[in-house]
């Protein structure tokens, strides 16, 4: 009963092996769309630091041709 492996969805307890399988493929796709998430997010993340990086960039270029 301990190895019983569980997962939280809107605060109800659900053991894994008691899921149907479509519930459990359901489940695997959350998981990977969840992943990809992430993953756009740290995407998001790099190219608005590059986007900083390069405003400052051009910053620094128009106050040198003055």
């Amino acid at each position: 009963m301990a190895n019983e492996q569980t997962i939280k969805i809107d605060g109800q307890d659900y053991n894994l092996a008691d899921l149907s399988e479509s519930a459990r493929n359901q489940l695997v796709n959350l998981r990977v769309t969840d992943q990809e998430i992430a993953r756009l997010q740290q995407q998001m993340a790099i190219a608005q630091t590059a986007r900083v990086a390069y405003a400052n960039a051009l910053k620094t270029e128009l106050s040198s041709d003055k």
